[in-house]
């Protein structure tokens, strides 16, 4: 998942200059993936009797993070801390052995929301997604770096290599269906 940055500045700030540098570096320091918007309140005078000398306003997401200061840990925290697949990611495994009904209905698609990374839940059977890489070595290096997830977690996937493309489908065999481990080892893969 992408977070969205809006950075709303002035020129001439040095607070904003460092703020706009610590973001940057939380890209590269903690692999966050961010989008990153500049917004100079000298240009909106909306923006600018909102501000006023109160820059820089940091919002992720749409919503109010930081004022005045940020470093790349605090941000890297501050998203985490939101982020409910990192949650899941977290979790344990656990082996299904059966005699316990599949997920379905809202149980099943609240989960599929917090899953979120575009996977899709199949006729509330299995979830799917496939994974883009610029060539074949890549995307042998992902799927054998997912198989040893699965091995380590005891959960194991359907995986379809291809030139540039890894295809995953995860579902649990013993019930024919979804339980929560599926969703568990979706969230690991992602991160």
């Amino acid at each position: 998942m992408t977070h969205e940055v809006t950075f709303y500045t002035r020129h001439d700030c040095s607070l904003c200059d460092a703020a706009e540098a610590a973001v940057r570096a939380a890209v590269v320091l903690h692999q966050l993936p961010l989008s990153i918007t500049l917004v100079d309140i000298d240009e909106d005078p909306a923006l600018r009797a909102k501000f006023t000398d109160d820059v820089p306003v940091i919002y992720v997401d749409g919503k109010e993070a930081f004022r005045h200061r940020v470093t790349a840990d605090e941000l890297a925290a501050w998203i985490r801390k939101r982020e409910p697949q990192r949650a899941l990611a977290d979790e344990k495994c656990i082996p299904c052995s059966g005699g316990i009904p599949a997920m379905k209905g809202k149980e099943l698609a609240e989960l599929a929301r917090t899953l979120g990374g575009d996977w899709r839940v199949v006729d509330e059977h299995h979830l799917e997604k496939e994974f883009t890489f610029p060539d074949f070595a890549q995307a042998l290096a992902f799927t054998n770096r997912i198989g040893a997830i699965a091995e380590e977690e005891g959960h194991h996937p359907d995986i379809y290599l291809s030139w540039g493309k890894v295809g995953v489908k995860i579902w649990t065999h013993k019930v024919d269906g979804l339980t929560r481990a599926d969703f568990v080892l979706a969230a690991k893969m992602d991160r």
